[in-house]
């Protein structure tokens, strides 16, 4: 069985890529496949995350084993083959290969080729200049994006003790005291 992926930008028109590669390979050979067909280097954080029909994240696939809570779920791309979280075709992925700026490409699971078999992955389809692999702040800003930097940043500053509701907060305290303002 062989997996064909296909892989698009949302910063370059007719960038694509397709990828073929086997069910049973990691996803770390898909992230060097992807690289390797994008030609960027692998110094970069990335990581895949499994997608719904709507591109909402549902599992982190990562490069490096960054969560060490045994309760919770994690997979690591050196550890992880496809066919444990990738099964159906039209499956989406999403592939940040910037961190800093959470780009990525958008992968779907075009096609599951069956009767046949291969090891390792291949790009079979090449079309377009890939996006730049990391994109510099001060670049970005002269590039006239927008990088909305100044006092209001982090939100409204300007906001009103009376927009809070003191009786908003009751419920919290059974005993029923009553909320009191601190003037500072």
């Amino acid at each position: 069985m062989i997996y064909r992926f296909t892989i698009i930008s949302d910063e370059v028109d007719d960038f694509i890529r397709e990828i073929q590669i086997d069910p049973e390979a990691t996803f770390y050979d898909f992230h060097e496949a992807i690289l390797k067909s994008a030609g960027y280097a692998n110094d970069q954080m990335t990581s895949f995350f499994i997608c719904d029909d709507d591109w909402e994240k549902e599992k982190e696939i990562t490069l490096e084993e960054m969560d060490d809570n045994p309760e919770m779920d994690s997979w690591v791309m050196k550890e992880t083959q496809l066919s444990e979280l990738v099964e159906d075709e039209k499956q989406k992925l999403l592939y940040v290969f910037d961190y800093m700026t959470e780009r990525c490409f958008f992968i779907e699971l075009s096609e599951i080729i069956t009767g046949k078999e291969m090891k390792g992955a291949k790009c079979t389809k090449k079309a377009g200049e890939a996006p730049k692999q990391t994109v510099d702040f001060e670049e970005m800003a002269a590039a006239g994006g927008s990088l909305d930097l100044d006092e209001n940043f982090y939100g409204d500053q300007d906001f009103d003790m009376e927009d809070f509701d003191k009786e908003g907060f009751g419920g919290l305290d059974e005993a029923g005291s009553s909320f009191e303002e601190e003037k500072y």
